[in-house]
């Protein structure tokens, strides 16, 4: 048997899987990694945990089978920032993640002139605590790195980089990730000079970006897969819609995690978006123009079911959320909006904090779980009516993916307040397939996007159920609730 190995880095854990020819699982291990809060607002992950556990989760998945893996290929959290000392390959500190809201300063500053979109026509990105450029930043601030960063002496990347150099030594990033640092022109697909003179980041300290699918060289620092090419590399929702086969203009995805992602395929042409969403690049495979996305991205979702059960202890796990929610018709007029760190696409607002409203005495905890339910598809609403608005495109059905799908009940609210079919694959690992199948097509193990395509099977498939005047009165109702979010940080 000859497979193709993904190491999907993500926000809670770390796995490796392999897939066969078919893009079937062939074996998975899986390991959690430590959340770190050292302050309200910051998030870190330690950089040797993130390869240790990667270290273990190879070992585990290559002791499940007997047979050959013809590639690897990497899928990882995106805009996490690492920063790590080019002669000994040692952490300087601790990752800054995605969500870590450090640099708010930093982002007021820069938005003083010329406001949140200051760079947008540039990189696609609104200002925000997000992106990787501004984490770098504070990293070189409050490590005093700057002369040292300038003399190539100190190595940046988001946590592809970080792998990559233990994998193979080189220091590269694919153009996905780059494309989330708001420091690479996303028509250039090149450093821009003026964006990194704006954040102040030398470009010495910054890898070689290169194509999501190409053979980057074999792997040196992993004993169980030595000389195996390491040929792709994308940031998780890109690998998600990639391993959702959504390769035309117009087909879309969302992967509900920790947080959710939307994203539009828009072809070869970006498409900047005015109705708060990113333009980001989608893939691109070795000697092919890229390929660009719009993306709404969602912080909180089922980052919130971790909330109810660990925070508000509601339930005592994720799973019981399905019937507890569904033992009661509705939410009781309750809305729950989960704006932990501010609200992400489509509003992209710092000052906004969490709130739950329309409580009454009525109000349950069964309500609450079907209100945070609901808040997932509410957000997954916004950010596909600024997409329709921007692209021009309606959806005809979405393709879902990620922990969240398993939950039945979420799906058939998700299809009733879109008012489309929602339809889950067979393979449910779409962000790891994504990595692998870019990884397989680079070394010829599959010979073209129609035959990844030909792979694709539908799983299960609700559709709508919710009478439309009873939608958009509830969706008013959802936004009068976001409304009470704004302006709570000053």
């Amino acid at each position: 048997m000859r497979f193709v190995a993904a190491i999907d880095q993500g926000t809670t854990s770390s796995r490796c899987i392999l897939f066969d020819q078919s893009g079937r699982v062939a074996a998975v291990d899986q390991r959690e990694i430590t959340q770190h809060y050292p302050r309200a607002g910051w998030v870190e992950h330690s950089p040797t945990e993130i390869w240790e556990s990667v270290e273990a989760v190879v070992a585990g998945a290559l002791s499940r089978v007997d047979g050959e893996v013809v590639a690897l290929g990497i899928t990882n959290q995106r805009e996490t920032t690492v920063v790590w000392d080019a002669a000994t390959g040692e952490p300087l500190h601790n990752a800054l993640v995605w969500q870590d809201t450090r640099t708010e300063g930093l982002i007021r500053e820069l938005a003083a002139d010329g406001g949140l979109d200051r760079f947008r026509d540039r990189c696609g990105l609104p200002l925000a605590t997000y992106f990787a450029g501004p984490k770098m930043r504070w990293l070189l601030d409050h490590l005093d790195l700057r002369e040292r960063a300038a003399a190539g002496e100190v190595r940046f990347g988001t946590v592809d980089s970080w792998l990559l150099w233990k994998l193979t030594g080189r220091h590269i990033t694919d153009v996905t990730n780059a494309s989330r640092t708001m420091l690479m022109n996303l028509t250039t697909l090149d450093w821009d000079p003026l964006l990194l003179d704006a954040l102040g980041v030398p470009r010495a300290a910054l890898p070689e970006i290169v194509p999501s699918s190409a053979v980057y060289g074999p792997v040196t620092g992993l004993p169980g897969l030595a000389g195996v090419p390491v040929a792709a590399a994308l940031g998780d929702q890109q690998a998600a819609l990639f391993g959702q086969t959504c390769f035309e203009p117009g087909e879309g995805k969302n992967t509900y995690g920790t947080g959710s992602f939307l994203l539009l395929n828009t072809g070869t042409t970006p498409v900047h978006s005015w109705q708060g969403l990113l333009t980001t690049v989608a893939c691109q495979l070795d000697g092919q123009p890229a390929t660009y996305a719009l993306e709404g991205s969602i912080a909180i979702t089922g980052a919130l079911v971790q909330w109810l059960r660990d925070n508000l202890e509601l339930i005592s796990s994720a799973d019981e959320i399905e019937p507890l929610a569904a033992s009661v018709p509705d939410t009781g007029g309750a809305y729950i909006v989960p704006a932990f760190s501010g609200l992400y696409a489509p509003h992209w607002r710092l000052d906004a904090r969490g709130v739950i409203a329309g409580l009454t005495r009525f109000v349950t905890k069964a309500h609450l779980a079907r209100a945070a339910l609901e808040a997932t598809a509410w957000q997954t609403r916004e950010v596909a009516d600024a997409m329709v608005s921007d692209a021009g495109v309606a959806f005809t059905e979405l393709r879902v993916d990620g922990g969240m799908t398993a939950n039945s009940l979420m799906m058939q609210i998700q299809s009733d307040i879109l008012g489309v079919p929602v339809v889950r694959p067979t393979v449910p690992e779409t962000t790891a397939l994504g990595a692998a199948y870019a990884a397989g097509l680079a070394v010829g193990f599959w010979s073209s996007l129609d035959e990844l395509r030909a792979n694709w099977k539908a799983d299960a498939r609700w559709t709508p159920a919710l009478a439309a005047d009873a939608r958009e009165t509830r969706y008013a109702q959802w936004r009068k609730a976001v409304s009470k979010t704004l302006n709570w940080v000053d």
